[in-house]
């Protein structure tokens, strides 16, 4: 049974990339099945840390871009999800390449969610695993326009 509430394809996620962060650092939706989604971004110049090799902040925002969407794509309509905290170890560096970042539901409740992000390099080696705890809210209700007479 699927986890997902809100209809979506990889296009229309990719389509909300754009002029942000995620487009910034070419992050790509690539894959979802019932209980995962997954993308890919790119070890250059965008993500490197001084050193040349994958910064830690981009595998981070890696697992949140995946994990905050995933979350809100799991909440019905009238409800939004809102990242509460995240934590990451990273395992392994990567200079050069694409990793892959896929994010599993550990809890989906009714006030707060909790996602698994694993963050793979080319090899499918473990590069970073990320927690990420979102909060659910209720869309607040807009006040009534006064009519015009």
């Amino acid at each position: 049974m699927s986890i997902w509430k809100k209809q979506f394809s990889l296009e229309s996620l990719n389509q909300t990339s754009i002029n942000t962060l995620v487009e910034h650092l070419a992050i790509e939706y690539c894959d979802f099945d019932e209980e995962s989604l997954s993308a890919v971004m790119p070890v250059d110049a965008r993500t490197h840390q001084p050193l040349g090799m994958l910064h830690g902040g981009a595998s981070v925002v890696l697992a949140e871009t995946l994990g905050s969407l995933a979350a809100n794509m799991c909440v019905a309509e009238g409800k939004y999800c809102v990242g509460l905290d995240i934590n990451a170890n990273h395992i392994r560096a990567v200079r050069s390449g694409i990793v892959k970042g896929t994010a599993k539901p550990v809890h989906l409740g009714a006030t707060t969610q909790v996602w698994q992000i694993e963050i793979v390099d080319e090899r499918d080696r473990l590069v970073c695993t990320s927690r990420l705890t979102m909060a659910v809210l209720n869309h607040k209700k807009k006040p009534q326009e006064a009519e015009i007479q």
